[in-house]
């Protein structure tokens, strides 16, 4: 067999992946394309995808409240602004020593509470929607609207995208090169 007509066996092959793998990826790679976008840009929206975080009064640490009482803080402050039916657990908290601000993030809606460490005061509540797009992107979004533990869901999404995004990677080297090294073997 022929040098070039390997090589245009591997051509006809990357083009049938590359075919196959086209249509089905086209909206998944829409959709991280279009997040991660948005993700990139989450800190220079105004606040419409993240909150700016706000300034407290001392960057001291010896100066500021016990976490447990900025804690406690945090959940009154969502129950009483927001709603008494949100839940009140923590997903996260986010202390930012330079600027003297605890950011209480919670695990099940996408609010916070931006709280001063030394005194307590409500610097900010605010939506994190950058959390739902973050969300969408890696797939968790569908762990979480389906309650499933262990994120098995993201995991799939993740690989098949890698894998597709690999698929096409590689099937189109072998389009641009193998065309050109049919060819130069002819």
């Amino acid at each position: 067999m022929k040098k070039s007509s390997r090589i245009a066996e591997w051509v006809r092959l990357s083009r049938m992946i590359h075919r196959k793998i086209a249509l089905p990826a086209l909206f998944f790679f829409f959709i991280i394309a279009l997040t991660g976008l948005m993700l990139g840009w989450k800190k220079n929206t105004a606040g419409i995808l993240l909150p700016k975080t706000q300034s407290g009064i001392s960057t001291d640490p010896k100066a500021w409240l016990p976490i447990d009482q900025l804690h406690q803080k945090a959940i009154l402050t969502i129950r009483d602004s927001i709603s008494s039916d949100l839940s009140a657990e923590i997903g996260r908290i986010d202390i930012r020593p330079q600027k003297g601000v605890a950011k209480f993030v919670f695990k099940d809606h996408y609010w916070e509470v931006q709280l001063d460490c030394q005194n307590g005061e409500v610097l900010q509540i605010a939506k994190r929607n950058s959390d739902l797009i973050e969300r969408i992107h890696d797939g968790s979004i569908l762990d979480h609207w389906l309650g499933t533990s262990g994120s098995p869901i993201k995991l799939v999404y993740t690989t098949l995208a890698g894998l597709a995004l690999l698929g096409f990677l590689i099937s189109g080297i072998w389009l641009y090169f193998g065309a050109k090294w049919i060819k130069k073997a002819k």
